[in-house]
């Protein structure tokens, strides 16, 4: 919502961010930690970013330590005793079952991103912010809507 830095983007940061003020004792100084200074400015946009960017990774990882414990100890067995029992191996068939499906994703989402990226945007977030001006008419964005 961030990322595009238009005014729609510009204000919704604004907006969001503002709402850790709300705790009690350290909500203002979350705030200004966020916004890295007293307003959201270019400092806020790069925080914004690196978060954008280094979250694939920690969950990747996440998702990766999450599989090794499920083929180390097997799923749905909180005491960890291995036993013997028939079982599917992952691979080739779990394996190949998810890599169909990452295909199919990855083909889909490349298209819907390359060709047709500007759909789901908002029309306000292709004028350049400004934060001596706010929206002359601010609405929900459309998934509020349904």
């Amino acid at each position: 919502y961030v990322l595009p830095w238009g005014q729609m983007s510009f204000w919704g940061a604004t907006v969001i961010t503002s709402l850790a003020s709300a705790i009690p004792v350290v909500g203002d100084t979350i705030v200004t930690w966020l916004w890295g200074g007293f307003s959201v400015d270019n400092a806020t946009l790069n925080r914004f970013f690196s978060l954008h960017y280094l979250l694939p990774f920690i969950l990747v990882g996440a998702s990766l330590l999450h599989l090794a414990a499920l083929h180390q100890y097997g799923s749905n067995n909180p005491l960890g005793v291995h036993s013997e029992m028939d079982k599917i191996a992952f691979y080739p068939y779990f394996y190949v079952k998810d890599l169909v499906g990452w295909v199919a994703f990855s083909i889909f989402f490349s298209i819907w991103i390359f060709y047709a990226h500007y759909v789901l945007g908002h029309p306000d977030n292709y004028i350049p912010d400004n934060p001596m001006s706010s929206q002359p008419h601010n609405v929900p964005e459309w998934y509020f809507l349904l």
